[in-house]
């Protein structure tokens, strides 16, 4: 149906407005509200690890505005493992749509009608879409909760009862509350101090399994890969900050990826040589890597998800931004460090399909972040944390 509206920006605007036009006799009839706050609540987020991670502010919002709901979360299986991880969130529905999931992998969209068509069974009084997608819109009125809200930016406004605008001068997490706000009827909510995700004990198992005979004083992370080739840091460089960092006595760089990320690690951690390193490449699944996160002194990486899964751990983060903005994606850890260079370019927002300039090797964005910035970002957190 909508399934590769991603083909280039006006004719993806034309598809949205012209399915919109569609669409719009869903909002004919308006259901009647329940009175008094909702009891069942489901929250869409079925896109990447980064926008999980996001809104996590926003679901400990909703159970500080809900205390007495059952609130249910519904994402992408790749983002199952985290979901569980949530404090306050009851069942977690793993549903893999066709425009997020590998080739081949996601539900048809008869598949994920019947799915969205089950959560009826569930008789939910609030459900609410936080991405501003015409397609989530669509499945959150199937739901047939009696309020639905989300954004009518992104195409799907008739499909919600309460429509709100994406500002895209404003971070994920700004927006996401601004949804919780206007569901619960009161001032904006602060999210519940303190991490928004807890590793339970077999990540913490499978972060001491990593750790297990090092003695470190101080561990620094390093995650190497930048996901997308317009958000890679020079690999030389991060060696640099390793040798750098392990100068000073007691420290160890912690290595982190997947197993896909393997080769850049192995190449990273050569050009590091005879120092005190973990690899961990490979090692660790989500939650697992999430337990390793949190027992970081600082973790440096690009605008990746384990920046965010730091982040949603408490751990302090150095993060290197180049094409994307972030006023929109940034970390949301309580100590950090932003590190981007001022370019009349930059931030772009052509992550996935940069200009052809800057295509082929590291981008003028990222090549401006400087070895000695990153070190002395990465100093300063240390010793925040110390004091």
């Amino acid at each position: 149906m909508f399934d590769h509206l991603q083909i280039s920006m006006p004719r993806e605007r034309l598809l949205v407005g012209l399915a919109d036009i569609a669409l719009a006799p869903l909002g004919w009839r308006r259901p009647e509200r329940p009175a008094g706050p909702p009891k069942r609540v489901l929250l869409l987020r079925l896109e990447r690890i980064g926008d999980l991670l996001m809104v996590l502010d926003a679901v400990a919002a909703a159970r500080a505005a809900w205390p007495a709901a059952a609130i249910d979360l519904a994402v992408g299986s790749w983002n199952a493992p985290l979901a569980e991880l949530i404090p306050g969130v009851g069942r977690v529905d793993s549903i893999d749509v066709p425009w997020l999931a590998r080739e081949g992998t996601g539900l048809s969209w008869s598949g994920l009608l019947a799915r969205a068509g089950a959560w009826r069974e569930r008789r939910y009084d609030t459900v609410i879409a936080f991405e501003p997608d015409i397609r989530t819109n669509l499945l959150a009125w199937r739901s047939g909760a009696p309020h639905r809200l989300g954004y009518w930016t992104g195409g799907g406004g008739h499909c919600l009862t309460d429509a709100l605008a994406y500002d895209r001068n404003s971070h994920v997490s700004a927006n996401a509350l601004a949804l919780i706000q206007h569901a619960s009827g009161g001032a904006t909510p602060h999210s519940a101090p303190g991490p928004h995700l807890v590793p339970n004990r077999s990540a913490e198992a499978s972060a001491d399994r990593v750790l297990a005979g090092r003695d470190a004083t101080r561990l620094i992370g390093l995650h190497v890969s930048g996901g997308r080739e317009s958000k890679q840091w020079h690999l030389s460089r991060f060696a640099a900050v390793g040798r750098a960092l392990t100068n000073e006595a007691g420290t160890t760089v912690v290595l982190t990826g997947a197993a896909s990320d393997k080769g850049i690690v192995d190449h990273v951690r050569r050009a590091i040589g005879d120092r005190p390193i973990i690899d961990t490449a490979g090692a660790l699944d989500l939650p697992g890597t999430a337990a390793l996160l949190a027992r970081l002194d600082v973790l440096i990486t690009g605008d990746t998800g384990p920046m965010h899964l730091a982040a949603a751990v408490g751990t302090p983060v150095v993060a290197l931004f180049g094409p994307s903005d972030p006023r929109r994606y940034g970390p949301l850890a309580t100590k950090q460090r932003v590190l981007r260079v001022q370019l009349p370019c930059s931030p772009c927002g052509q992550v996935r399909l940069p200009p052809e300039r800057c295509r082929g090797h590291v981008p003028d964005c990222m090549d401006g972040i400087t070895v000695d910035a990153v070190v002395q970002a990465a100093r300063e957190l240390m010793a925040e944390r110390a004091h």
